[in-house]
């Protein structure tokens, strides 16, 4: 039996957790938190990713939005 396992990287169905999620996007913990709630009870990984860029981008747009004033 020949297996093997890539510790690195975790199928799309497995969830997140908050603190590696928060760090992956520069995420503070409440933000980060907030983010996979949005996203349900089990969202796929590449969800809650795109959620993450979303929420960046919002963000980046607000900012760019506050500055011109």
């Amino acid at each position: 039996m020949d297996q093997q396992i890539d510790i690195g990287t975790l199928p799309d169905d497995q969830p997140y957790e908050v603190t590696s999620f928060a760090k992956k996007h520069g995420l503070t913990i409440p933000v980060a938190d907030a983010v996979l709630f949005a996203k349900g009870p089990s969202p796929s990984r590449r969800a809650c990713d795109t959620a993450a860029l979303a929420f960046l981008c919002a963000v980046a747009q607000y900012a760019k939005k506050q500055g011109a004033h």
